[in-house]
């Protein structure tokens, strides 16, 4: 059985990670505020969909509104960013409550998206594309 690792506040730390987005994620027991870069989540995450990729968590070990999570996050795009974050708070959950680790791995959290994007070739417009082909 793992054992909880906290730091001298009593919080669990982790570090997320999704395309080019790191996340630097610190959970402690509260009533499930989420700050985000020094500002709420609604307001940093302004789509609802980003918003609910962070709560999936949460919603699979029936947690909501137990944890406080203050988080960084650097780099990437807002989607990118919301993976991060994602990723961060299952490790530091698992970490927290390592009983939770079980079902939040069989959900594929506690996985990094690997997924990045395609670095472009020469001779190609993109990644894949070709350039517009001329006749004349």
């Amino acid at each position: 059985m793992r054992e909880q690792v906290l730091d001298k506040y009593g919080r669990a730390y982790a570090t997320g990670r999704r395309k080019d987005a790191v996340a630097r994620v610190w959970l402690k027991p509260g009533s499930g505020k989420i700050t985000i870069n020094g500002r709420d989540q609604e307001v940093y995450f302004a789509r609802p969909t980003l918003r609910l990729v962070i709560n999936q968590v949460f919603g699979i070990t029936e947690r909501e509104g137990q944890y406080d999570v203050i988080c960084t996050v650097k780099g990437g795009g807002l989607s990118g960013q919301a993976g991060a974050v994602k990723h961060g708070i299952s490790q530091a959950l698992t970490r927290f409550e390592p009983v939770l680790r079980a079902p939040v791995k069989a959900a594929g959290f506690l996985t990094r998206d690997s997924r990045t994007v395609e670095r472009k070739k020469y001779g190609r417009a993109k990644a894949r594309r070709s350039f517009q082909f001329s006749k004349r």
